[in-house]
């Protein structure tokens, strides 16, 4: 492991290279001057880097769905229906679960068996089976910047195989997507790799290609209070930057209280330049991406309507750069293709509607703004300080202390003590805050808080709270409720 958080020498990077793209046989199709000549090529209105960069400066808020299926003419037919019938402003292909777990073998399997059954059997598209002549394939076939979305702790072969096929953009980070994805792998490997990750965007950006990286910012999507995720969003961005990535989209997953959900953003956004800027990371253009709700879906298709039509309003008053957008079937499982489109089409309309507007400055605002920062330059400071001023050791030591807790994480790394539950108004708190290393005055606040609800409700502060509310927008309503009210 690379105890520090330095950009890897380019021998060193090119050495390890070798050992990545011998593991699966398409490695041998990655030539990095070949991609470099191919993305050139790309026009810059299908460049996912240089796209969000406009879309921030004219101040819109484009739309991308989730998507992918693992055959290659049945998943460049659901990106052009998407594109054509959607009406969406980018591209992903979401890849399959054999390839996050690095299980090309099985994903091979998986492709034949869904050619013999003539419909998907995979629940995404595996790139790094189909290879580089085939993700360019895909790239070719559409008008719109691509970006894989998947949830691969190891995605370093997988990162090698989309860029050199023409995808200018990869989500993930070595807490989000470990954290959240994986039981036994640990924070130090995970790191390493995605520092690969990084790193290959950094060589494609010193020749002159912009490749945007996207840290995954819902984590596991159930009850994340907004400090959390921007801490994490916060580190990833940092460790990005080192290894030379220059377009940084930085997320957070709705959590259904409307100013509590701008606020997060406006944070986010503000917070992650300011760290950049503080350690010396000038050259950076830094996005954000506002997640429609992570949690569960009525499966009321109309009542599931509502929900996306909040998070798109969230999004587009939040003045988020992009919105991922949830369809009106997630409570049945994989969406079809016209579910997906109808979902964006509701997004689009909201987008359009509220195009210009911003949710004034208030008191109430501003103050979970505060709050919010402050709770975040907690946690990220005391990783800085465990490091000794490294944020890759700090990190580490970090998770091992449960300085950043992120609940209902299945990784035996996370330490699991943090709890969240709704306040009166919906916002999320901290219930329990384990190792969090809050000030006293951020104890008071969240126990305050949660003690009106309690009030509310004739009810304890307790863990009963936060069992209510994970499933309370399933069930119609934002906040768990105590029945009667």
């Amino acid at each position: 492991m690379r105890w520090k958080n330095k950009k890897i020498p380019e021998g060193e990077f090119m050495d390890v290279r070798k050992e990545v793209l011998a593991t699966w046989p398409t490695g041998k199709d990655v030539d990095l001057q070949d991609a470099i000549d191919y993305l050139k090529k790309i026009p810059d209105e299908r460049n996912f880097a240089k796209k969000l960069e406009v879309a921030k400066k004219e101040g819109r808020t484009l739309a991308q769905p989730r998507a992918g299926v693992p055959l290659l003419d049945e998943h460049i037919e659901l990106l052009q229906y998407l594109q054509d019938e959607g009406g969406c402003d980018l591209l992903p292909s979401t890849i399959d679960a054999y390839t996050r777990q690095n299980r090309y073998e099985e994903g091979e399997q998986g492709i034949i068996e869904s050619q013999k059954a003539g419909r998907s059997l995979m629940n995404g598209f595996p790139a790094v089976n189909h290879g580089v002549h085939n993700v360019r394939h895909v790239v070719e076939s559409v008008k719109l910047p691509l970006q894989a979305r998947h949830g691969t702790p190891d995605a370093r072969l997988l990162a090698e195989i989309i860029h050199a096929g023409g995808y200018t953009s990869n989500e993930g980070g070595g807490i989000s997507y470990n954290i959240p994805y994986a039981k036994a792998v640990s924070i130090e490997k995970t790191l390493e790799y995605w520092q690969y990750c990084d790193r290959l965007v950094g060589f494609y950006e010193d020749n002159g290609i912009s490749i945007n990286r996207e840290p995954f910012g819902p984590l596991t999507g159930t009850l994340v209070p907004p400090s959390t995720s921007n801490a994490v969003a916060i580190i990833e961005a940092l460790l990005a930057a080192e290894q030379g990535v220059k377009s940084i989209t930085v997320g957070y997953g709705q959590c259904g209280n409307l100013v509590q959900d701008v606020a997060a953003i406006r944070a986010l956004e503000e917070q992650t330049e300011e760290y950049l800027h503080k350690y010396g990371y000038n050259d950076c253009v830094v996005t954000t991406v506002f997640h429609q709700w992570m949690g569960g879906f009525p499966a009321d298709e109309a009542r599931a309507f509502g929900v996306i039509a909040l998070g798109s309003t969230a999004a587009a008053l939040a003045g988020a750069t992009k919105v991922i957008v949830k369809t009106p079937h997630e409570a049945f499982g994989i969406p079809t293709k016209e579910a997906n489109a109808s979902g964006i089409k509701a997004t689009k309309m909201v987008l359009n509607l509220l195009e210009g507007q911003r949710m004034p400055s208030s008191q109430s605002l501003s103050h979970e703004i505060e709050i919010i920062k402050a709770e975040t330059k907690c946690m990220v400071d005391k990783m800085f300080e465990l490091g000794n001023g490294d944020l890759i050791a700090g990190t580490i030591k970090g998770f091992e202390a449960g300085i950043i807790d992120i609940p209902f994480g299945p990784s035996k790394y996370n330490a699991g003590k943090m709890m969240p539950a709704r306040d009166n108004e919906g916002s999320i708190r901290y219930l329990m805050t384990g190792n969090i290393p809050f000030t006293k005055d951020l104890l008071d606040f969240n126990r305050a808080k949660l003690e009106e609800r309690a009030k509310y409700e004739n009810r304890k502060v307790d863990f009963q709270m936060t069992v209510d509310d994970v499933f309370a927008v399933g069930k119609g309503r934002l906040i768990g409720r105590v029945e009667g009210k």
